[in-house]
């Protein structure tokens, strides 16, 4: 079943293979935070001590906020668990992520899993670290976190609460410049994983009180390769602020700058590569954004797309992962009477 008019078919496969055939799709985005983000690892923000631009003008080392892979491809996965079971597609009663994968719906085949003895399969999505384009220093506030009483206060009957205690938190409008990579996708395949990334809208720890995270689509490269990486893109848009005078910290960078330059710099670093490409970036991304929505926003279409992408990874896995697994369990016994004997 096709779904999409604006991209050539060429770019998909019919069914996902069992072996890498040398397709790429490139979600180009920008990850905008509209609240107070954590992402932490040992109760401190990650960050990492890199290059500020490609520029030799700013080849200064600057720290950077860092948002590792896991803290971006979590999230948008059980977006789409989440949905898989609002419309019961697939056999969603039984998957449990990272309990008990089903290993047959769309989340466990293109976005992998591993359950010890049980078998894994790697994942087709792939992201790298992302990191912000303006320093540590400019882009994290330390807060004050207590945990009233009953009355609102912080004492009770004489005695004041010890539960008092501080926190650094990623400030709003700080901006993670972040490519999301699908290997040989078939078309049910790029919407599923395309809908996870348009429909995710918190990421990091305690989402259910902040973490908001707008993804902003700058667009799609189609080609038979991987591309530029996260941390060279945002140090070429960090350049191109820069010569125009458009970084002035303190104060938060504009965002219809960033969406400028960032779409400027990844034209620019992909005319550098040396694999063919097709690019929907610009009045081309929009043609393709506004059909995605249609599908995306219409309850029978997304229902069949996620039918579709559900069917095609069902038939992945009883072809290749359960039939790996049995073929792996009869070596184990004809190991195990070989030794015996």
């Amino acid at each position: 079943m096709a779904f999409l008019t604006t991209v050539d078919a060429k770019h998909f496969h019919t069914e996902i293979p069992a072996k890498p055939m040398g397709k790429y799709v490139h979600f180009i985005t920008i990850r905008v935070t509209e609240s107070y983000p954590l992402f932490q690892t040992d109760g401190e923000l990650n960050k990492a001590r890199v290059r500020a631009g490609v520029d030799q003008k700013n080849n200064e080392p600057i720290s950077r906020l860092a948002m590792f892979k896991r803290k971006q491809s979590t999230p948008e996965r059980l977006t789409g668990r989440e949905l898989l079971r609002n419309y019961q597609i697939g056999d969603w009663e039984k998957c449990d992520y990272n309990v008990d994968f089903s290993k047959t719906t769309p989340d466990c085949v293109l976005y992998g899993f591993a359950i010890g003895d049980a078998g894994s399969e790697k994942s087709k999505v792939v992201v790298d670290t992302a990191y912000s384009i303006t320093p540590f220093d400019d882009s994290h506030l330390n807060f004050t976190l207590n945990a009233p009483f009953e009355n609102g206060t912080m004492s009770r009957n004489g005695e004041v609460t010890s539960r008092i205690n501080s926190q650094d938190h990623i400030l709003p409008q700080v901006f993670f410049p972040s490519i999301v990579t699908l290997k040989d996708p078939t078309e049910a395949g790029f919407l599923y994983v395309f809908n996870n990334i348009l429909r995710t809208r918190h990421y990091g720890a305690q989402t259910t009180r902040t973490g908001r995270v707008r993804n902003e689509l700058i667009g799609i490269i189609f080609a038979d390769g991987e591309i530029v990486s996260n941390l060279r893109w945002t140090q070429k848009i960090y350049d191109l602020l820069m010569e125009k005078g458009q970084i002035k910290l303190p104060d938060p960078l504009n965002e219809d700058q960033v969406r400028e330059a960032a779409e400027v710099a990844i034209q620019q670093l992909m005319a550098e590569e040396y694999i063919p490409h097709t690019d929907f970036i610009g009045t081309a991304l929009d043609s393709l954004l506004t059909e995605v929505k249609t599908i995306t926003g219409d309850e029978m279409q997304l229902r069949a797309m996620l039918t579709q992408a559900n069917a095609e990874s069902t038939a992945y896995a009883n072809k290749h992962i359960f039939k790996s697994a049995e073929k792996a369990k009869k070596n184990n016994r004809k190991t195990a009477t070989a030794t015996a004997e």
